[in-house]
């Protein structure tokens, strides 16, 4: 009891700073620049901690350690094709978006098309990716705490998971960008520290020899030199070395379309910052990347994984915290139970701090792209823009608290790769077509949104994660056909091909000069404070 005494007393802390942080926000939050963007004066490494505090979500936090403990070196490569992914980000898209885009992703795109159609593909893109990223946290949040707190009934994970979801709509609505940020910041100080902190102990267990650890960890699992060689997952069928470079391509070209990381962007006064920022950010996240390696193969050491083990029932997803009850002493001594409440309370102020990075990102896409856009024509006042952002953050809230209750055996890592591959599939290839290709138009933009979206959630709904393999969300149906768990492989390229034939059987005059000023805009930054909307 004193160790749930301990993290129930650890999570409250955990909550009430973030509580405290959005109230002392929002007394500085006025006009929809404050909301939206922070009113735009984070400084580089201020919003490369946010970043960092975005991205590492609980499903690297526990997903990968988790992974790495039951699958050794295959699991590892979630780590890489995490961390990979943000150099895409940082050549491709950061400094160009932040130069030329105002709020959010469909300013961008918009600048050079009709309004109407790209922002209404752009919104839809951005709230379909953006449910099923929270969808994760907030399975993730139900098992957490279930665990922790020593709750086992459906309603009292349930009630776990509405309350998760006020608590996000809270920061969005009282907070906008700025507490949202702040609550980022914070959340990234906190998850290092405990990384670290478990990292260091596990390495003194082995004398601070990785070979030792590697060694141990190989033993521990009874698969030997197999468990460090490629194979122990995605070995053996050509499906699924197939279905691991599509995963692959998932992660490494997510990222860059991923709406919660591209609008951290705008948050900074001028290009340099934004560089700044994506610098600071791949530090922190490739130092915590390297530390999960650390975390898994010690869970693989030092905890039991086999079948049955409650590493294993949990998908992976206890490896962390019970490796940190281990290497504080064990379960039972007070070492123990103050490490394990510490990652616990860590991991959901990860989860708290990137579903209100989501949920603000939808609802000022639903506001300020359909609603003062598409809807008013531009003709909104400020004030009225925020309200309906902040009514549209209760709604998105609604419903992915709706979903993620019937969503909680689902595998985390599984929706999120399923949100990196509809991200790459819908976002990627619209922004980089916009960008670079002068005889990109709104039906090329809209063909590349909706193709991408729609072959990516329509071949993931027929694919073995969905029906037809007894760890699919409906196990006892089958109308599966298509044999990959991730379809980035084929709706990619789709997504691509779309913008392609939508641009060039388009009659559509090219704007030349909105052309050469969009690319003016995305090298220089010249202008860019100045609304997007013409």
């Amino acid at each position: 009891m004193e160790a749930e005494n301990l993290t129930r007393i650890l999570f409250v802390g955990v909550v009430l700073l973030t509580v405290g942080i959005t109230f002392w926000a929002s007394r500085q939050s006025s006009g929809a620049s404050n909301f939206y963007a922070g009113g735009r004066n984070f400084s580089g490494f201020q919003n490369g901690m946010a970043i960092s505090g975005d991205y590492m979500s609980a499903a690297s936090f526990l997903g990968i350690s988790g992974a790495i403990a039951l699958a050794g070196y295959d699991g590892f490569l979630y780590s890489i094709g995490f961390l990979v992914a943000w150099l895409v980000a940082l050549l491709l898209v950061a400094e160009l978006l932040r130069n030329s885009g105002k709020y959010t992703m469909a300013d961008q795109l918009a600048f050079r098309m009709r309004q109407t159609p790209v922002r209404t593909a752009a919104s839809t893109s951005t709230v379909v990716v953006s449910i099923f990223y929270l969808l994760a946290q907030m399975v993730g949040a139900g098992s957490l705490v279930s665990l922790l707190l020593g709750v086992s009934s459906e309603t009292a994970k349930n009630l776990t998971i509405t309350s998760v979801g006020l608590l996000m709509i809270f920061y969005v609505v009282v907070g906008g960008m700025r507490g949202t940020t702040w609550v980022q910041i914070v959340k990234a100080v906190l998850l290092m520290t405990g990384t670290i902190l478990i990292t260091v102990l596990v390495l003194a267990k082995f004398h601070f020899n990785i070979s030792d650890l590697l060694g141990s960890a190989a033993a521990n699992t009874g698969k030997g030199d197999a468990f460090l060689q490629p194979g122990l997952k995605y070995g053996g069928t050509a499906t699924s070395k197939i279905d691991f470079i599509s995963l692959a391509l998932a992660l490494v070209l997510g990222t860059a379309g991923l709406p919660h990381i591209l609008i951290r962007f705008y948050t900074v006064p001028t290009a340099k910052a934004a560089r700044t920022s994506v610098m600071w950010a791949i530090g922190l996240i490739g130092a915590f990347y390297l530390m999960t390696l650390v975390l898994g193969f010690g869970a693989a050491a030092l905890l039991d994984t086999g079948e049955g083990s409650a590493v294993a029932n949990s998908g992976g997803n206890l490896a962390s915290p019970l490796l940190a009850e281990a290497v504080g002493g064990g379960a039972g001594t007070t070492g123990g139970a103050i490490l394990l409440a510490l990652v616990s309370a860590v991991a959901f102020a990860t989860i708290l701090a990137v579903v209100a990075g989501l949920t603000l990102t939808s609802a000022s896409s639903v506001a300020h792209d359909l609603y003062a856009t598409v809807f008013k024509k531009g003709d909104v006042g400020e004030k009225e823009e925020v309200r309906v952002a902040r009514i549209s953050a209760f709604v998105i809230g609604g419903v992915a608290i709706a979903l993620s209750i019937p969503a909680q055996k689902v595998n985390i890592a599984f929706l999120v790769a399923l949100a990196f591959a509809v991200a790459a599939s819908a976002n990627l290839p619209s922004l980089l077509f916009n960008l670079f290709w002068r005889g990109f138009n709104t039906r090329g933009a809209v063909w590349a949104i909706y193709g991408g979206l729609i072959s990516a959630v329509g071949l993931v709904f027929f694919s073995p994660t969905v029906s037809g393999a007894p760890t699919a969300m409906f196990a006892n149906h089958d109308w599966q056909w298509f044999p990959l768990s991730n379809p980035g492989i084929v709706s990619i390229p789709l997504g691509f091909l779309f913008g392609y034939l939508g641009s060039v059987t388009s009659k559509e005059p090219n704007a030349d000069e909105k052309f050469i000023e969009l690319e003016v805009r995305a090298l220089t930054g010249a202008g860019s404070e100045k609304a997007v909307v013409h």
